[in-house]
């Protein structure tokens, strides 16, 4: 099992480690999706975790190399997993637990909060490092979430960056010492829990409006897909 969820005090733990990059696979991205399906029915907020010293590697490059319609479902299934957490019902809290690169760097842009773990660590969207073009779906999310000096830098050069310097590019919202970020990202989960549930929902589909347009158009022209 690459994905576990543990309810706790309303608060849903979804923990992502396969034992070894937590690449996003069409497993993974199941089992995600099903845990958020629980989360949306018993919890108030998420934590979303990796394992020690990876958050997530990215898009699993042995299906990506297959290329044509399988790849493209792939990277289709983490555009629609992105959409959903930057809507999600209730507020989203991401313990980055390492090495967060491409697509768990998009997870990340996709997040209402970020928690990140001092050390060496590299963080960013690397896509065009290793050939391949950035989707369309992660040029928009980048483009609502990153800070503007960052954003180019960050996508068409696939600059990657410290845990210090994504918190000024704008992947991170906190560094903690490594100890304390489990801590860290419960409280900061207990703290939005203390909104008004609906008015933090509603106020975050207004304030993404375009990001999420512009997600949902970037799918639909790349891969026919509608998304609601």
């Amino acid at each position: 099992m690459s994905v576990t969820v543990q309810i706790q005090d309303s608060i849903a733990h979804i923990s992502l480690d396969d034992g070894k990059a937590n690449a996003v696979s069409p497993t993974l991205l199941d089992q995600l999706n099903k845990a958020l399906d629980q989360a949306e029915r018993e919890a108030n907020a998420v934590v979303l975790s990796g394992r020690p010293g990876r958050f997530s590697a990215g898009f699993d490059l042995s299906v990506m190399g297959q290329g044509g319609t399988v790849m493209a479902n792939l990277v289709a299934g983490g555009a629609k997993l992105s959409h959903r957490l930057l809507q999600f019902p209730v507020p989203v809290v991401i313990a980055c637990t390492g090495h967060a690169l491409a697509m768990g760097g998009l997870l990340l842009l996709a997040a209402d909060y970020r928690i990140g773990a001092e050390g060496a660590y590299k963080i960013g969207l690397n896509e065009v490092a290793i050939g391949l073009t950035m989707p369309l779906f992660g040029v928009e999310l980048a483009r609502g979430r990153l800070h503007v000096p960052h954003f180019h830098r960050a996508v068409i050069n696939a600059e990657i960056f410290s845990p210090r310097g994504a918190l000024e590019a704008g992947f991170v919202d906190q560094l903690v010492p490594e100890a304390e970020l489990a801590s860290a990202a419960v409280a900061a989960a207990v703290q939005l829990t203390q909104l008004n549930r609906s008015a933090h929902h509603l106020t975050k589909l207004r304030v993404r409006n375009e990001i999420l347009a512009g997600v949902a158009q970037g799918v639909e022209k790349e891969f026919g897909i509608v998304l609601t």
